[in-house]
């Protein structure tokens, strides 16, 4: 299977039933970030701009973004290019993965597999969030979170999971 069909099918199979719209989007996504042939890659990136465009979403498919990717709702996504976002990322509507332009933490966060994060939330800087990490809608996270945490507030407020 090429690594295509992998990162399709396995964006794909996280949905019960795929919208039109979501299903174009993950494709030429997923065709943008594995072409090899310049011409074609231009013409995925175009139709790729295109949808992303229609649903105000920003994710650069310069972005590390694993298999697995679910988007809960269409509208107002945003992925830097230089996000890295591991296997099953889940991420609700209204979502900010940004970056940080000064001071220590100058740079795009790493966000490990598993991790739900719900709508408006905005993750910002150079930090680690772990696997299994569940972060709330509306919260800020400027720092490092370990695995198996849920995070809620602004800023950011950790606990473990099932406290």
């Amino acid at each position: 299977m090429s690594r295509f069909q992998q990162l399709y099918t396995g964006d794909l199979a996280r949905y019960e039933k795929i919208p039109v719209w979501n299903r174009l989007f993950h494709y030429y996504l997923r065709k943008t970030q594995t072409c090899g042939h310049s011409l074609l890659k231009t013409w995925y990136h175009l139709c790729f701009r295109l949808i992303g465009d229609r649903h105000r979403m920003e994710i650069s498919y310069g972005a590390g973004i694993g298999r697995g990717l679910f988007l809960a709702d269409p509208f107002s996504v945003t992925i830097n290019s230089n996000a890295v976002l591991g296997e099953n990322v889940s991420l609700g509507k209204n979502v900010t993965i940004g970056k940080q332009n000064r001071g220590e933490r100058a740079g795009s966060p790493t966000i490990g597999d598993g991790t739900v994060i719900g709508d408006n939330a905005v993750i910002a800087g150079k930090i680690t969030i772990g696997k299994n990490v569940t972060i709330a809608a509306n919260a800020y996270v400027n720092r490092d979170v370990p695995d198996n945490m849920d995070v809620s507030g602004n800023p950011a407020v950790m606990r473990e999971k099932g406290r």
